[in-house]
């Protein structure tokens, strides 16, 4: 479906949308909090401002490119005016899990709790980007057939492109023996995370880990990640559940035990308190169509 510059796929099984590309002279319509199912590329071509993603806010300008996963909380405040491109689209049209070797956007681009949201574009990359966009949009006027495997391709390629951005932007990691005794907490810490979260769930047990006090470990993590320990802990447990709820049929009750949470009735309200909906609502958003996600 075409509608002012709006270009638009819909879920052949459900009638809910699968991809839609447009562009914006505002975002009027991100001036609130924004949860959306699916996810969402916002490319700010032109303009200046500020946005807020999860809890944390960052200045934008031109040529800055947001990513946000579904239900995460995001949205912009603009100080001039602001134009660009939006691109959404559900895993059920394309599942970034089941790509990750092809892709390998997941935890870079999307659902990496310890990076910005967001990429700065050079005038190089602009170019091949809006070669892409401008690939996808001639493609949504053509046969529905055809439409979408062409979108599909475009839409691997600007994530591969997106991906790569990112990690040839982000700061080189340097050799442990080369760290500050700050960085090397921090960094330890990220490790600790990624070794332990389906365990260890309290700040003070991860400083007790790494032989520092909790507030100490408190401000170094602020200063690094601009959350607190236990902002930076919780969204690592919601990217894995959201994770175990669209890919597999395990219950909520066993995602919950696997990940530390003996208690099925608390672990629902973690969950609802980070994403404002229950575990079970949002795999209801997310469709069962695991199977066949592309």
């Amino acid at each position: 479906m075409i509608e002012n510059n709006t270009y638009t796929l819909l879920d052949d099984k459900n009638g809910e949308l699968a991809f839609k590309l447009y562009t914006f002279e505002s975002l009027h319509h991100f001036d609130h909090v924004q949860r959306l199912p699916y996810y969402s590329l916002i490319w700010i071509q032109q303009g200046k401002g500020k946005t807020l993603v999860d809890t944390q806010e960052y200045e934008y300008q031109d040529h800055t490119l947001f990513a946000c996963s579904p239900f995460q909380p995001f949205m912009f405040s603009p100080t001039e005016k602001t134009q660009g491109v939006v691109l959404h689209f559900h895993p059920n049209f394309f599942c970034i899990h089941k790509h990750h070797s092809e892709i390998a956007c997941d935890g870079i681009l999307f659902n990496n709790v310890y990076e910005h949201p967001f990429i700065e574009i050079s005038n190089e990359n602009a170019q091949q980007l809006n070669w892409l966009v401008e690939g996808m949009e001639k493609d949504v006027c053509t046969d529905k057939l055809a439409t979408q495997d062409a979108i599909l391709s475009y839409l691997k390629l600007i994530l591969i492109q997106c991906s790569r951005i990112k990690q040839n932007t982000q700061e080189p990691v340097e050799e442990r023996e080369n760290l500050t005794h700050e960085k090397e907490i921090v960094a330890r810490f990220k490790e600790a995370i990624e070794e332990n979260y389906k365990e260890i769930h309290a700040p003070k047990d991860y400083a007790k880990l790494l032989h520092i006090t909790p507030n100490a470990l408190s401000k170094l993590v602020k200063a690094s990640y601009g959350k607190t320990p236990s902002q930076v802990i919780a969204e690592r447990i919601i990217i894995e559940t959201k994770r175990e709820l669209y890919l597999t049929n395990k219950t909520v009750e066993e995602i919950g035990y696997e990940l530390g949470y003996e208690d099925p009735f608390y672990f629902s309200r973690f969950f609802k308190k980070h994403v404002q909906i229950s575990p079970s609502a949002y795999r209801l958003r997310m469709g069962e169509n695991k199977a066949a996600a592309r």
